[in-house]
């Protein structure tokens, strides 16, 4: 058995290579891909090498070198990356620029299968820009030593090497599930604006990361990249079928046919609200079981977090004793909560502006920076009960005056608003069984809504009017004793 399984890998990755030889023969025949490989890495490493000198210079002779210092791992780490932005050129011509050329229905007539010819795409893409950037930090880095003496530790020159791997490793895997699914150059170039943005704003964050010496940090982007790369390769091998790019016409938008698919998934069979409620408690619900289970531990950790990071940043202990909080502070707080009701208003609409944000990041990051973003409240509660508790202060009390009353419903706003929002996310990775990925992810839109309209906004809003009336109530009467 252990030998036929043997074979099997064999013969899918020997099917795999043939694709991938012969994509990367007409890669390497283009002159007008070859042209800006050779540029950028051959010019570009000794760009940015003269760079690096002049600043480590120009830094040197006002007594800051350590800027120098952070400047050349984070021009090694663009010198890495300009080569594989090439790669989702290239990953975007794989079915789109094929199917426009006509080149791809003899490719697709093979016995090749749909993983083997999607696998030999990937490897096409991202071989030839991948290689150059090896290439172009190697040129950079013999420069720099010969000129400067620098050389990068051991530590950070792994870490830009994995970064640059785990970068274009997700690009290209992004870029071919826009290859496949789009029917012409134009409306993939144009969907590809969805992969450069967040990989350039990753850049940034990558360099600041830099700049302040944390290159802890990068193992953990790191780790994400390849998680997301995972995710994105099943996706593609999931959505390409050789059959709907074949038979697949001009991309059209119909919006009414979109509009009625929604309707109908919003709506379902009631006839009423109570039967919409008995539905959405019933069946949209029980389909959000996995991810109110992964919001929930995401949550939890959230509050872990919080509680390390008290150890780390510790808040002085005199600034926390609530047993010497003055009588106009809880008076303060007592008016905030007996005011007219913009206090409600206020405190409403700033908890949709935050929903809003969670689904609109969660829809480009696969459901990921939501779940980041509701964590972002649980983790300050932690870290300040850590510090309470580290102060030998009553945690209880803190969380019974100024959290509990409004978290009873806030929390569960919270954890259903997070499931949805993971559930839409992750709608273009797995979408349902015959079923096109717009198609999976209108339904994924019409069960956040439902989630969303019939529960999250109420639960909200309750929780809205008993933060301005009902807790600074109670926070006067338990912390003025």
């Amino acid at each position: 058995m252990i030998r036929a399984y043997a074979v099997d890998v064999r013969g899918f990755w020997s099917g795999a290579w043939i694709v991938a030889r012969r994509e990367m023969q007409d890669q390497l025949r283009d002159w007008r891909i070859l042209t800006p490989i050779l540029i950028l890495t051959l010019f570009f490493p000794f760009l940015m090498n003269f760079t690096a000198r002049q600043a480590i210079s120009f830094v040197g002779r006002y007594g800051a070198p350590i800027i120098g210092e952070r400047l050349a791992p984070f021009l090694l780490m663009v010198v890495g990356f300009f080569p594989i932005s090439i790669s989702l050129v290239v990953a975007l011509e794989t079915f789109a620029g094929e199917r426009e050329r006509l080149s791809l229905e003899p490719l697709l007539a093979t016995p090749l299968s749909d993983g083997q010819l999607y696998l030999g795409k990937m490897l096409a893409s991202l071989a030839p820009p991948l290689g150059a950037a090896y290439l172009g930090v190697l040129v950079y880095l013999v420069s720099l030593w010969i000129q400067v003496g620098w050389r990068p530790p051991g530590q950070v020159l792994s870490q830009v090497l994995l970064l640059t791997t785990a970068q274009a490793v997700v690009m290209v895997s992004g870029a071919v599930v826009i290859s496949s699914q789009t029917t012409s150059v134009r409306a993939a170039n144009l969907l590809a604006s969805f992969i450069i943005i967040p990989v350039s704003q990753l850049i940034i964050g990558e360099s600041l990361i830099m700049f302040w010496g944390q290159y802890e940090v990068l193992w953990w982007i790191i780790v994400g990249l390849f998680l997301l790369a995972v995710v994105l390769s099943r996706m593609g091998m999931h959505l390409f079928n050789r059959e709907e790019l074949l038979g697949r016409e001009i991309d059209v938008l119909d919006l009414r046919w979109a509009w009625n698919r929604f309707r109908r998934a919003f709506v379902g069979e009631a006839g009423s609200i109570g039967q919409w409620y008995v539905g959405l408690l019933r069946d949209t619900l029980a389909g959000l079981r996995i991810p109110l289970a992964a919001t929930s531990f995401l949550l939890a950790l959230g509050f872990w977090i919080g509680t390390r990071l008290a150890s780390v940043y510790p808040i002085p202990g005199e600034a926390l004793r609530l047993d010497q909080l003055d009588q106009g502070f809880t008076q303060n707080l007592a008016r905030f909560g007996m005011m007219s009701g913009r206090g409600w208003v206020w405190v409403f609409t700033n908890n949709l502006r935050a929903m809003g944000l969670a689904t609109i990041l969660g829809g480009f990051s696969l459901g990921v920076l939501a779940q980041v973003l509701l964590m972002a409240p649980v983790a300050i509660t932690g870290y300040i009960v850590a510090n309470l508790a580290a102060a030998g202060q009553d945690t209880l009390r803190f969380l019974a005056a100024l959290v509990l009353p409004h978290a009873i419903l806030e929390v569960p706003a919270a954890l259903l608003a997070g499931a949805a929002i993971l559930r839409l996310g992750l709608a273009a990775v797995s979408p349902q069984r015959d079923m096109s990925l717009g198609e999976s992810w209108l339904i994924a839109l019409a069960n956040w809504a439902r989630v969303s309209l019939g529960l999250v906004i109420p639960l909200l809003a309750l929780a809205a009017l008993i933060e301005v009336f009902v807790t600074p109530q109670v926070a006067l009467l338990l912390l003025s004793g």
